[in-house]
């Protein structure tokens, strides 16, 4: 069926009249998602706590890992029992199940609540897919933060966090000689991927970064730009320790906080164990989204997912989960707990700590604006990507080796 603009509005806010807002609505709502730290379990905890302020039930389903969480959504809408939301990352994956007809969308919610409004270009771009919102955005992340450890640079006679690669190598340096772990990693797929992405966009620069991710230009990936890259991203692994391999992130961040380890290259979920242990930025740790002012932010974010149903009950949670998840008051809550930022630009943060402020402000700057690399790539193109670079970190290859197998790995 094809509805005109006006039509389609209609029809929206007719349905949107329909979502109840009193807890005599009971609307249950299964949740699968991958949020299972500390800090991640506490974010959660605020989104669970303000749907059943609107007369919700929240059902939580936590599955480690994003992508077993993700194939377990998939696997159980495939299999006619679908969960009524799934956490989501807006990649190439996400577009393959709207296209595959698997989601719901959410118009209603998005045009009542008016998400053109507050949502930035941005993130409308990512959920927004042949004019139907199909995600509910829940945070912005950036990717690829360097996180400092206050004790262990005290120890190691650092007196400035790093403002350059040439200045984290030597504080790197410092740390190994002070007899600490320099770079606390944990040696996963997914994390090896991050460090790449960070060493490709802050030490390889903008440009080189959209020519690999999103143009996939053989001439680049087999030049001597990206050859140092790929060399100063191999450089890094020789300041991890002998139990990084299969560490998880988390346990990774737990080193810094207790001063073991100096330097970790994570996401700003990273925040969230930090805060856990009421530990406080800038004076327990230090945090940038990258060196210099005009750093590239790599944007992504968690979203809600829909899942197709016909079911009147499902349909009507599904929509009141979507507005409560954007509310304002929501956004702040959850942010502050899980690291992230909020998705809306017409909050108030002025309360968020430090390293918040700091994404906020680049936010609001869209030329340091990048997307995640893995909006430009199909999950068989990324996991390729991955193999190549996990065999490079962790074994010796010749770098022009791995050049041409980053050719091939995302070779069209």
């Amino acid at each position: 069926m094809k509805f005109n603009r006006h039509g389609l509005a209609a029809v929206a806010l007719a349905a949107a009249a329909c979502v109840p807002s009193t807890a005599s609505a009971q609307l249950r709502a299964e949740v699968i998602h991958w949020w299972t730290s500390g800090g991640e379990s506490a974010a959660v905890k605020t989104l669970a706590e303000a749907y059943r302020a609107q007369g919700g039930v929240w059902v939580d389903t936590a599955v480690a890992l994003g992508e077993q969480a993700r194939s377990v959504a998939i696997n159980r809408i495939a299999g006619g029992n679908p969960p009524t939301a799934a956490q989501f990352n807006t990649t190439q994956q996400f577009r393959d199940i709207v296209d595959q007809g698997l989601l719901n969308n959410v118009d209603a919610v998005a045009l009542r609540d008016g998400w053109d409004k507050f949502l930035p270009e941005t993130v409308l771009q990512a959920i927004r897919v042949n004019g139907h919102y199909y995600a509910a955005p829940v945070n912005i992340h950036n990717m690829t933060w360097f996180w400092f450890s206050k004790a262990a640079f005290k120890k190691a006679g650092i007196a400035q966090e790093p403002r350059s690669f040439d200045e984290l190598f030597a504080a790197l340096d410092k740390l190994k000689a002070a007899g600490l772990v320099p770079l606390a990693h944990g040696g996963q797929p997914w994390q090896d991927g991050i460090v790449f992405t960070a060493t490709l966009a802050h030490y390889g620069g903008r440009e080189l970064y959209l020519k690999v991710f999103r143009d996939r230009d053989p001439k680049a990936i087999q030049g001597e730009e990206f050859k140092k890259v790929l060399l100063a991203f191999k450089k890094l692994q020789s300041y991890t320790d002998k139990g990084s391999p299969g560490r998880n992130w988390n346990d990774a961040t737990a080193m810094l906080i207790s001063g073991r380890a100096g330097v970790q290259i994570m996401g700003d979920w990273a925040k969230g164990e930090f805060a856990q242990a009421r530990q406080e930025p800038g004076k327990d740790y230090g945090c940038t989204p990258g060196f210099g002012p005009k750093a590239p932010y790599i944007i992504q974010g968690d979203v809600m997912v829909f899942p197709k149903t016909s079911k009147p009950d499902q349909i009507k949670a599904q929509q009141l989960l979507a507005s409560v998840i954007t509310q304002p008051a929501t956004q702040v809550a959850f942010s502050i707990k899980k690291g992230s930022i909020p998705i809306r630009t017409d909050v108030d943060v002025s309360k968020m700590d430090l390293c918040a402020q700091m994404g906020v402000a680049a936010m609001k700057d869209k030329s340091r604006h990048l997307a995640n690399g893995e909006i430009y790539i199909t999950p068989d193109q990324n996991g390729a990507l991955q193999d190549v670079l996990t065999a490079y970190w962790n074994r010796n290859i010749p770098v022009e080796k791995v050049q041409k197998d980053i050719v091939s790995a995302l070779r069209n």
